[in-house]
């Protein structure tokens, strides 16, 4: 059984500085204690192509494990690594990122898809964001019975963080906002 959902969100802001937020998401402590389920972000390859401009960079992410305490106590563990592939095309104004889990795979699947584009209502001032998971729990025999209920509340815990992330960038949208010199009026 996969459990799987999609939630779409419009930041009211540029592209430029919502793909600039996402790459500042872990970094302040107030983002940290507000994501506290991300231990820590670690940069592991980043990579310009200089024929098509993307921007190619993977991340390892070190997490609190989702799912209920007795899952911990029954993998051994509440610590999951996972891996975060990022492309950037500046030029057509799109940034996705792909994460999965690496650890815990013989438990649980999980899967998330996050795409940042310019809004088609009003490109210069919005982005839209839209975001796929997926969670699937492998059959043991002791949570085959359960594994969707264990599904369920994975997926509830990623949408409450989902939430807690949208929160950070608007946070840090605003920011940036506030930061950026004021584009004098032509004349």
């Amino acid at each position: 059984m996969v459990k799987a959902y999609a939630q779409e969100h419009v930041y009211k802001h540029p592209w430029e500085r919502v793909t600039a937020a996402s790459w500042r998401k872990y970094v302040d402590p107030e983002n940290r204690r507000i994501l506290s389920h991300v231990l820590e972000v670690d940069t592991l390859n980043r990579r310009l192509d200089p024929v098509s401009g993307k921007l190619y960079t993977t991340r390892g992410l070190t997490v609190h494990a989702p799912g209920p305490w007795f899952l911990h106590k029954i993998v051994g563990q509440d610590i999951c690594q996972c891996v975060e592939s990022t492309v950037v095309d500046a030029k057509a104004q799109s940034m996705e990122l792909s994460t999965r889990n690496i650890s815990l795979q013989k438990f649980i699947e999980v899967e998330e898809k996050i795409r940042y584009d310019p809004h088609p209502d009003n490109p210069t001032e919005w982005t839209f964001c839209r975001q796929e998971t997926s969670i699937r729990i492998k059959p043991l025999s002791a949570l085959a019975s359960m594994a969707e209920k264990i599904e369920q509340r994975c997926a509830e815990t990623f949408m409450q963080n989902s939430a807690k992330g949208r929160e950070v960038m608007e946070r840090i949208c605003k920011y940036l906002e506030a930061d950026s010199p004021m584009m004098a009026p032509p004349l």
